[in-house]
């Protein structure tokens, strides 16, 4: 099996970059449709579209529905074919971006991904993570290659709530553990090679960045502050993670996510992230990681607001029944628990996730 390293063709990140984004977007062709929903439209994306027009870029404007499921995927198609688009452009979050990437590959049109939010590891990889129409995990759906520019501006990441900065570094901080254990089975990454040092360095300096200024950013878009802090991470949770996760493969803690939308209820206003928050920790937990290790990150965890117990996840009062159901999806065979060094039984993630919110508990009490 050979080594793969993948990676979008153009990266760009700054303040202000958006509006200043024609050159590269006119790289790419001269008709396109512009994916964003109805918040977005509201906070960037019409001035956006307006840019753009004066800009000599033919848009045709869509407004995305919420979830990246096959039906909202083929209905963006059919805009697309009748328009006769030549590129798409995603602006908004993880969802919409996801979306984008499918329709741009069933069309064979080039995309463009601009995040509006640093709250996810999805803009860079050629992969996305659909949904049902209801919102459970669905299926992986991969391309055979990387959106052909990636664009965030860190004046509008500043603008929006700390609370999905905080949810994006810790989908990051999940890119190192699930590496390590990838690289321990010796198994396949999400571009199915083996993988390549330049990937583990990333998955590595990744982790390094998030606890090294995690706070400080967290502080600065408080305030709305675009700092060096802030740019430091919005290059951890949106370009490292994006090129670790893919280039050094996922592994537990995002099957636990995907495990956690098969749950009904309140978890589902719970952000990506914070789902993957404590998809790291039972990770951790699975792995028997030694205290010292643990606690680590279950600090980290709870300073920038993560769930770490069954009641922060709003499942307070859960059946072993509902948990063994968590498991069975975590554990389903097109999911990515497989490239844990040693197998895992949805018994094994009902009690990992037990021990992480009774260790959880009691360390908050101490």
């Amino acid at each position: 099996m050979e080594s793969i390293f993948g990676s979008p063709a153009t990266y760009v990140q700054g303040i202000g970059v958006l509006f200043d984004s024609a050159k590269y977007i006119q790289r790419l062709g001269s008709k396109a449709v512009l994916l964003a929903d109805s918040v977005v439209y509201g906070i960037v994306g019409n001035d956006y579209l307006a840019y753009l027009k004066q800009n000599d870029i033919d848009v045709k404007q869509v407004t995305f529905n919420g979830e990246a499921s096959d039906n909202e995927i083929k209905r963006v198609d059919a805009i697309g074919k009748e328009f006769d688009t030549d590129m798409i452009i995603a602006l908004g979050g993880g969802k919409t971006l996801d979306s984008a990437k499918a329709i741009a590959d069933d069309l064979h049109v080039h995309v463009a991904v601009l995040p509006t939010l640093a709250s996810t590891d999805a803009p860079c990889s050629r992969l996305s993570v659909l949904y049902t129409d209801d919102g459970a995990f669905e299926k992986y759906r991969f391309y055979d290659k990387n959106p052909d520019l990636v664009l965030i501006d860190t004046k509008v990441v500043a603008g929006a709530p700390v609370r999905l900065l905080a949810s994006g570094i810790a989908d990051a901080l999940a890119t190192n553990v699930e590496a390590k254990a990838v690289a321990k089975g010796d198994k396949q990454t999400m571009l199915n090679g083996h993988q390549t040092l330049v990937g583990n360095a990333i998955g590595s300096k990744c982790e390094e960045t998030l606890f090294k200024y995690g706070m400080a950013a967290i502080a600065s878009v408080k305030d709305h502050a675009v700092t060096k802090a802030l740019d430091h991470i919005v290059e951890a949770n949106t370009l490292m993670s994006g090129l670790g996760f893919e280039s050094g493969g996922l592994a537990a803690a995002h099957a636990i996510h995907d495990g956690l939308t098969a749950l009904d209820g309140p978890i589902h206003s719970l952000t990506h992230g914070e789902k993957v928050a404590f998809g790291t920790l039972t990770q951790l937990f699975l792995e028997g990681a030694d205290q010292e290790r643990f606690e680590k990150f279950l600090k980290f965890e709870l300073a920038i607001g993560m769930p770490t117990t069954f009641k922060d996840l709003k499942i307070e009062v859960i059946s072993d029944d509902d948990l063994l159901k968590v498991g069975k999806q975590a554990t389903a065979p097109a999911d990515t628990m497989g490239r844990m060094p040693f197998e895992v039984t949805p018994y094994d993630v009902a009690q990992a996730m037990k021990g992480v919110d009774a260790y959880s508990r009691h360390f908050q009490e101490k």
